[in-house]
């Protein structure tokens, strides 16, 4: 399998291997719960947001969960995972409880987040930057190393700012 960078690298700058998700676009907006407050994805605004599609029964996914858990505590409230699950309501978060994993998790069990996505084969990631757009896809499995320099990837986006004012002389 191809790393996920390798991969974005052979299918073109705009190409993210999911057919409806471009990059520096935001991806379709849907409804989540985090702290148990419904919101938007949208509200999320303003950090750096790491969307992962899996399921309990994908060893894959489950692999990869670590890496998750573990950016977001590194990066704490500057970055937010949301999961999204495509199995019936009730088995992610029960997955989570057993495994003490404490990340929100969007219940799709009629896969109609996924179809929006274009996803295929779970796993997959996006990565979105603090204005809200696509800046990384991985499909497949990924590593702590892509998952962190996608996300230092995407904080640099904002900190890069405008240019300064120029006065003419």
């Amino acid at each position: 399998m191809l790393p996920s960078l390798v991969l974005a690298a052979l299918i073109g700058p705009s190409q993210t291997g999911l057919a409806t998700i471009r990059y520096d676009v935001a991806p379709p907006n849907f409804a989540i719960t985090i702290a148990r407050k419904p919101t938007y994805l949208s509200a999320l605004r303003g950090r750096v947001v790491v969307l992962d599609f899996w399921a309990s029964w994908c060893h894959v996914c489950t692999a990869e969960m670590d890496d998750f858990v573990r950016a977001q505590a590194l990066y704490g409230d500057r970055v937010a995972v949301v999961t999204i699950s495509n199995e019936d309501p009730g088995i992610a978060e029960h997955y989570f409880a057993a495994m003490h994993v404490d990340l929100p998790v969007v219940d799709d069990p009629t896969g109609a987040i996924e179809r929006l996505y274009s996803i295929g084969p779970i796993p997959d990631t996006l990565v979105l930057d603090p204005a809200g757009v696509v800046t990384y896809v991985s499909v497949g499995g990924l590593n702590w190393n892509e998952l962190q320099t996608a996300i230092e990837q995407a904080q640099a986006r904002a900190t890069a700012g405008t240019p300064t004012e120029r006065v003419l002389q």
